[in-house]
């Protein structure tokens, strides 16, 4: 038997006791969807300690030139997000009417406050250095790869970091679309910034060089 609170192993190994006790008892509740919103959230924030562990790690092995690890990692952190952007739909169960019921309990708290949210912006730039000092390095021409170079294992990391640039990217699209749902258009959020503010966010890139070069490509198939 493992040391620790619980039953059995699997309670003490995962914590039950602690994860089951962070959220608000119901006696605190001043409505029930409470504890939809923070579980929800509190997962997110979860996934995400797991995703930037990933790209973290994904950074440093880049740097080491183990693109077929960092990969991995990356595709790995990819999936973190899809996961939190599927756990956006349980919000949808909630009514304009319940979101405000609940609203009172959030404070001035704001997802822009989110720890898990500024560790992403943090490991996400790590890693677009690591790429670009990576190209550069290594004398990479980036147009070569998509051209002649397809489904290399440079290209296959590539395409991860553009699939994980979209997927965050899908995130910030269906979060905006679900908070307009919620308080509608040119609303105030608890942070007191417009909700459509969040507009701005939806075209941010990491990896723009991946971005460019398709634009080049384009660009380059006109001239024929």
């Amino acid at each position: 038997m493992l040391h620790g609170d619980g039953d059995n192993d699997y309670e003490k190994y995962m914590r039950t006791d602690s994860l089951l006790s962070l959220q608000r008892e119901k006696s605190e509740w001043i409505y029930r969807d409470e504890l939809l919103f923070q579980i929800t959230h509190q997962s997110t924030e979860l996934w995400l300690k797991l995703q930037n562990e990933e790209l973290d790690e994904a950074a440093r092995e880049l740097n080491a030139g183990h693109l077929a690890k960092a990969s991995i990692l990356v595709r790995r952190g990819t999936e973190c997000i899809k996961i939190i952007s599927q756990q956006l739909e349980i919000l949808t169960f909630m009514t304009p009417c319940d979101f405000i019921k609940i609203r009172p309990s959030l404070g001035n708290g704001s997802g822009i406050e989110s720890p898990g949210w500024r560790s992403v912006n943090i490991n996400a730039k790590k890693l677009a250095k690591a790429f670009s000092d990576y190209v550069r390095e290594q004398q990479i021409d980036l147009i070569d790869v998509y051209t002649v170079k397809a489904h290399s294992e440079f290209y296959n990391l590539c395409e991860s970091l553009i699939n994980w640039d979209e997927q965050v990217a899908m995130w910030r699209i269906r979060h905006y679309k679900v908070a307009v749902r919620t308080i509608g258009h040119n609303s105030i959020g608890t942070k007191g910034t417009p909700v459509d503010k969040l507009i701005q966010r939806l075209n941010m890139k990491y990896f723009t060089e991946l971005w460019e070069v398709r634009t080049k490509l384009t660009e380059m198939s006109s001239e024929y």
